[in-house]
């Protein structure tokens, strides 16, 4: 006989979440390994004493682990897709018949909750994965991705002098529909005025020209909307902390920057740390080692190796470092240069020795920002005078002028380091590392826009991002059995008589007759 069901839809329903969700279950043992019970004494406060019940500390922290497990970006989302999956409802201690909270309660009580409180949930999460014997400290990796912001390239504005703020805005926004107006300016005054210098101005001008002309072949390249944008013409007054970034093969958007520092013994982050994406890596570095020491040091770690790409290179971090007894293992870029071709430098007397053995002696230190720049070397014009090499080595100037970065040594230091074996060893390491960590946040961890607006914001929600990576790793990972009950190792004597014996005959008789 065919069977045909038919629903019917229960008012009492007796029925239990830890039943049916299984042992194995990623969320289940999940539950039992993270113990966020802290945060109600951490958050108390930042809630009032009367007044409706607002939404568990825990439970929101939970969710916000949920969203980047789950690759979710938006929380109208999360919402929806916790309430039809029982283990997640189990995960947040919730039944089927109870509502879940509102998606706009979750928006407001992470601008509520101060980054502290995020920072410290990132450094339970990483004390965890310690514990475990999953972070070594001693070798860290950094690197750096750009997020897309929650802003449009279309909200731009642009920034005008102080004296003419109003009167240019209107003036711009008539002729040019790009530079319209926002409805909620959130830009300080600092940040809509003008800054540039004239020569910045003037090469603005010229790119503006040049990419104007290379549109060509593309609609609307000629409109009076089309425009070569900058950080120093135009600002968002949306979300005044993104900032215009470019790769090379892709359109320029709104985004922020996230530096990340990955431990090379079992790929578990160590740290993380939104910035602007208009600031180079070389700049974002002190910021990001103050932290990462201060992190690794609660652990009772010390990182003693720091694994990095060329973007990172600077002779301030290298002396950083040095100062801070880390090996660094960072490549310098192409504009170091020890000397012009043909010149070598004398340590003992600090001065070049030209082809023709004419010396460049060291004359006076270039200072900027109230720091020594670079050393300039210089020739005298009577050495210079009767050259033959004097058209092809000085040009048009009388004397040979030669400007070295004050950091010399430690960038000898660090290429020397680099190009060992053990350098290029660290190299693959690297890539091997914190690459595959940043690729995974940004294609399968909710990671590659930040629908939130502020700095700050961003700040957490990376740091939220890191935690669920590193609960991901330390739920898959599986530690491996000590083996020396099994394998007794010989002592030192008898150990040296098994590597003699093992050697062939023949250098065994060669090193007799020696």
């Amino acid at each position: 006989m065919q069977g045909r069901k038919t629903f019917e839809d229960e008012r009492q329903l007796h029925f239990s979440l830890s039943a049916h969700v299984p042992e194995h279950n990623f969320y289940r043992r999940l539950k039992d390994r993270l113990d966020l019970s802290f945060l109600y004494e951490l958050t108390a406060p930042y809630y009032g004493r009367c007044g409706q019940q607002s939404i568990d500390p825990v439970v929101f922290f939970k969710l916000c682990l949920v969203a980047h497990l789950e690759n979710i970006a938006s929380d109208r989302r999360l919402i929806e897709h916790c309430s039809l999956r029982l283990d997640l409802l189990y995960f947040l201690d919730y039944q089927l018949d109870e509502p879940l909270p509102w998606h706009s309660t979750v928006s407001r009580t992470r601008q509520l909750l101060p980054t502290a409180l995020f920072e410290e949930v990132f450094t339970r999460v990483l004390s965890l994965c310690a514990d475990a014997g999953m972070v070594s400290g001693h070798t860290q990796a950094i690197d750096s991705a750009l997020i897309k912001a929650n802003a449009s390239m279309g909200s731009l504005e642009l920034k005008v002098p102080p004296e003419q703020l109003e009167a240019r805005l209107q003036q711009v926004r008539t002729f040019s529909s790009a530079d319209r107006s926002a409805r909620h300016d959130k830009a300080p005054l600092e940040q809509r005025t003008l800054t540039a210098s004239q020569q910045q101005l003037h090469v603005l001008g010229y790119l503006h020209r040049k990419w104007r002309s290379e549109q060509n072949l593309r609609p609307g390249g000629f409109n009076k909307g089309a425009k070569y944008t900058s950080n120093k013409t135009h600002y968002s007054p949306v979300d005044p902390d993104a900032r215009i970034a470019v790769k090379p093969g892709k359109a320029r958007r709104l985004c922020y920057h996230l530096q990340l520092s990955v431990d090379a013994s079992r790929h578990v982050i160590s740290h993380v740390l939104a910035d602007h994406a208009d600031r180079k890596d070389s700049r974002c570095l002190p910021h990001l080692l103050g932290g990462l020491t201060h992190r690794l040091g609660q652990l009772g770690l010390r990182c003693t190796s720091l694994l990095a790409d060329t973007g990172y290179s600077s002779g301030e971090n290298y002396a950083l470092l040095e100062k801070e007894a880390i090996a660094a293992f960072i490549p310098p870029h192409g504009k170091y240069r020890n000397g012009p071709e043909g010149f070598t430098y004398q340590k003992e007397g600090d001065f070049f020795l030209c082809p023709e053995g004419k010396i460049a002696a060291f004359r006076q230190e270039v200072i900027k920002n109230n720091k020594v720049h670079s050393r300039l070397y210089r020739t005298t014009r009577q050495d210079c005078r009767e050259c033959p090499l004097k058209a092809s080595c000085c040009g048009k100037n009388h004397e040979k002028r030669i400007a070295i970065t004050s950091y010399r040594d430690e960038y000898e230091r660090t290429i020397t380091r680099t190009r060992s074996r053990w350098g290029r060893r660290m190299k693959r390491l690297r890539q091997a590392t914190v690459e595959p960590v940043l690729g995974t946040l940004l294609n399968h961890m909710a990671m590659r826009k930040i629908n939130t607006r502020g700095l700050q914001l961003a700040h957490k929600g990376m740091l939220v991002a890191a935690a669920a990576y590193n609960l991901q790793k330390l739920l898959h990972f599986t530690p491996k059995r000590s083996q020396t009950a099994i394998m007794a190792l010989p002592r030192a004597v008898g150990l040296f008589w098994l590597l003699f014996l093992a050697r062939p005959t023949g250098s065994r008789g060669k090193r007799n007759r020696e």
